[in-house]
């Protein structure tokens, strides 16, 4: 089969890796793309937000299956235009994407399908969100309602501090339109990932992982798009998975297809392990991004015939996935003033190097080609640098290894992804807690499984 993968980003680069492995992928393009997806994909000029140039593209080149790799695409309704146009597309139509592109929603769509979460209030203006602050306490928990990038979220013991950026939220920031937000009780305990394919009727998950959302070691700093992650999850308790597809991936999947707007896609079921249990802490409409770039190279099972499955709402006929027993691990190289002002055009050298390193792959996330041909700094997040091995501790290794090839002057990486994962597994080869890993919301108190409270002033 011909595959189009739509987006520019080391998850995408990390899709195409995957698909190019696929003896029965015959041929891979990606658009827009981006400089080091030559020698797996052909790299096509494409706006990724433009649904008809994507399904005109996709039938012309006689493309069998489009994977919509970022989230903006998916809630502006391009899965629609290519579908309408009678290609298999993976990723769900812009009213299922609502789960992302608007929390509330998603919140709503949890309480009717009695799935775990922190209780919330939706805010609408700054009186709204002092009250709602102040009735769940410190630590708080504030997140715009709308699309941002992996980075509309505050948790902080600082009011002040929340109440500003409830307040940037509200104003809408450039580009997202955003006009309410939402806020959460704080949820204790480590996070996991994990990516669960829908058909719009069944669900088939994938491997878990976990990413630091922080910007710095010890999860400190901001909140980016992910800095690192890691899989497999050595400590995670035995059942996870299967608990995650009953409590809360086939509910949401039913409920969808009850208000007649089924989900059929990747549904990225983002997770804390609190006191009290499994509780969501966000849905995404999409394979997530750094935790692509380290479940995709355990997947045994080849990739192609996988998505279109999904796609084509055939998921029940495959055969179980089969896993490597290896492990990865992804480090983010972020450009400098990443995540509040990322300064682009610093020229980024030693990736051949970095390559060359056993076990290692270098994706691509926000680079491009400078006046001179060399490859310069063109995003927040400039490189996942993935290391594979047989153990964590291998994997890690290989990564930094391969990382410490590789030159960006003012360049950020963190040096502790996996770090507590392989020190607990050292300690205790049995299932084992790491402690907290950037938690996110967490719930100290009973889960309001009841409608969302929409605040009122």
């Amino acid at each position: 089969m011909r595959v189009l993968v739509v987006g520019s980003g080391a998850r995408e680069h990390a899709l195409a890796v995957a698909l190019a492995g696929d003896e029965d992928v015959e041929e891979v393009l990606v658009g827009p793309g981006g400089p080091g997806l030559a020698d797996v994909a052909e790299v096509v000029p494409l706006d990724p937000l433009d649904g008809t140039a994507v399904a005109a593209l996709a039938s012309a080149r006689g493309v069998d299956l489009v994977v919509v790799g970022p989230e903006a695409p998916l809630v502006a309704g391009v899965a629609d235009a290519v579908r309408a146009a009678g290609v298999d597309c993976l990723g769900p139509s812009a009213a299922a994407a609502r789960l992302e592109g608007s929390k509330a929603f998603a919140k709503e769509v949890m309480a009717s399908a009695g799935v775990p979460t922190a209780r919330a209030h939706v805010c609408t203006d700054a009186a709204q969100v002092a009250a709602a602050l102040d009735a769940f306490g410190a630590p708080h928990v504030v997140k715009d309602d709308g699309l941002a990038g992996g980075k509309g979220v505050v948790v902080t013991p600082d009011r002040d501090e929340a109440l500003a950026h409830a307040r940037a939220c509200l104003d809408g920031r450039p580009g997202t339109g955003a006009h309410a937000v939402v806020v959460e009780e704080f949820l204790d305990g480590p996070e996991v990932s994990l990516f669960v394919l829908c058909d719009g009727r069944d669900v088939l998950p994938l491997a878990p992982a976990q990413d630091a959302k922080r910007l710095l070691d010890g999860d400190r700093g901001p909140n980016t798009g992910g800095m690192g992650a890691y899989s497999p999850l050595p400590w995670a308790p035995e059942g996870l998975v299967r608990e995650v597809v009953e409590r809360v991936a086939q509910p949401v999947v039913d409920e969808m297809a009850r208000r007649g707007t089924p989900f059929s896609g990747v549904l990225y079921c983002g997770l804390a392990l609190t006191s009290r249990g499994v509780r969501v802490v966000e849905f995404n409409a999409r394979f997530g991004d750094p935790e692509t770039q380290v479940v995709l190279p355990r997947l045994r099972t080849p990739l192609g015939a996988v998505l279109r499955a999904a796609a084509t709402g055939r998921l029940r006929e495959l055969e179980p996935l089969t896993w490597s027993p290896d492990a990865a691990v992804a480090v983010v190289l972020a450009a400098p003033g990443y995540p509040g002002d990322p300064r682009s055009g610093g020229a980024v050298t030693g990736v051949e190097a970095a390559a060359a390193v056993p076990g290692a792959r270098v994706l691509h996330a926000g680079t491009a080609r400078g006046p001179d041909g060399g490859l310069v700094a063109a995003g927040g997040r400039v490189l996942s640098v993935v290391g594979t091995g047989g153990s964590l501790a291998q994997a890690r290794a290989c990564a930094h290894a391969a990382l410490a090839e590789v030159r960006l002057d003012g360049g950020q990486h963190r040096g502790d992804i996996a770090a507590a994962a392989v020190a607990q597994d050292a300690a205790d080869p049995g299932p084992a807690d790491p402690g907290p890993v950037d938690p996110g919301p967490v719930d100290p108190g009973p889960v309001d499984q009841g409608p969302v409270d929409r605040a009122r002033a």
